[in-house]
């Protein structure tokens, strides 16, 4: 049975891939990097430090900022998009409503910094659902390394078996069954027609197919 389920954050909880996106072009500009939402895709789901350094290992910048600074820039302009507009995703406050009513625990598991979950978990005024909030930023290695998920387990005194994996990205799928656990893909959609998706358990386009029938459809 499924004793935990474990939120992805961006793209899963709050429709926040294309501010990450804007946001990015808009620092990377600062610094002499072109960014497209092409770019933007390819670090989707990775963690805010790797994807300063991935770009910058592409396309290096030889003056200030630093690669701190550029990141800082990035978490500050990411959470000011996401107070300007952020939105729960359709279906998403159904499903924590349900999924709280059948007694399921529930924790949120992300690549972004804590100061951000922070930030999306106040705007939505969702607190009350989870009993953690767990950033992949206190982690070695961020998706689609485990860690993140398997760390959350730990904290929850959940087994991994036990977990279900609440996703949007090839990354964070991978983490999750990397982890041994059952993964829900919710993918973004520019991924839908994506044949890597095969890996997850199930997949559905929006969690407002996420209902009482489901929910029994994937308790083993």
């Amino acid at each position: 049975m499924v004793e935990a389920v474990i939120w992805d954050m961006d793209g899963v909880l709050i429709d926040s891939e294309p501010l990450w996106h804007e946001a990015e072009m808009a620092i990377f500009r600062t610094v002499g990097f072109a960014m497209t939402r092409e770019h933007c895709l390819e670090t989707q789901g990775m963690r805010v430090d790797k994807v300063v350094e991935y770009w910058h290992a592409r396309y290096p910048w030889t003056s200030p900022p630093s690669l701190k600074d550029v990141e800082g820039a990035l978490v500050q302009a990411v959470i000011d998009n996401i107070q300007a507009r952020g939105e729960a995703l359709s279906g998403v406050r159904d499903t924590l409503a349900f999924l709280a009513g059948q007694g399921v625990r529930m924790a949120i598991a992300s690549s972004s910094p804590m100061i951000m979950i922070e930030a999306v978990v106040s705007m939505l005024a969702i607190g009350g659902y989870f009993e953690m909030l767990y950033s992949a930023e206190y982690e070695p290695y961020g998706k689609p390394h485990p860690g993140v998920y398997l760390s959350t387990a730990a904290k929850l005194d959940v087994s991994p078996s036990e977990c279900l994996v609440i996703e949007d990205s090839m990354r964070g799928i991978l983490a999750a069954k990397a982890a041994e656990m059952r993964c829900l893909a919710v993918p973004d959609p520019a991924l839908r027609d994506d044949p890597r998706l095969a890996i997850a358990d199930w997949v559905l386009p929006s969690l407002a197919l996420f209902d009482s029938a489901f929910w029994e459809r994937i308790q083993p």
